[in-house]
């Protein structure tokens, strides 16, 4: 893939033009990560007041009895989005662990083996939960393991 940068005083907003004669996989991938970038994430909190919170302020995104919870550094906020659009939202700095659960990967604290070949994911704020089978490959690749 060729990338050319053009730098000028008159663009005061930065954009991108990508041509190509089909949007393929690899395409669509960066379409996402450019059009994601430090997108701002919406959420509830319990007295039904809308926040905003920074990609880099979540540290964990589950799905609990049908809820979407958001976990920051010490507080609980909960979303009408699905776990697959914040995902999508979220960008490449976080990744699916299990069904029901994304991580920020730079929240990471340390990790435990777990039963049935799974690995127990503690994060900084101290929230965790287990990497199932399914993404163990996905996530022992990005360890570099």
């Amino acid at each position: 893939m060729k990338v050319s940068i053009d730098i000028s005083a008159e663009y005061k907003d930065p954009f991108a033009v990508i041509h190509t004669d089909k949007v393929t996989e690899k395409i669509q991938h960066v379409i996402d990560v450019l059009g994601t970038y430090d997108s701002p994430i919406t959420a509830l909190q319990n007295n039904g007041d809308i926040v905003i919170l920074q990609p880099g302020d979540i540290y964990m995104v589950r799905v609990e009895n049908g809820e979407t919870i958001i976990y920051t550094a010490n507080k609980q906020y909960r979303s009408r989005k699905r776990l697959y659009e914040l995902g999508q939202q979220l960008g490449n700095n976080f990744m699916q662990i299990s069904k029901s659960t994304l991580i920020n990967l730079s929240c990471m604290d340390c990790i435990e083996p777990g039963f049935s070949g799974t690995l127990l994911l503690k994060l900084k704020n101290g929230c965790k939960d287990y990497v199932s089978r399914t993404y163990l490959p996905e996530f022992k690749k990005y360890l570099g393991l």
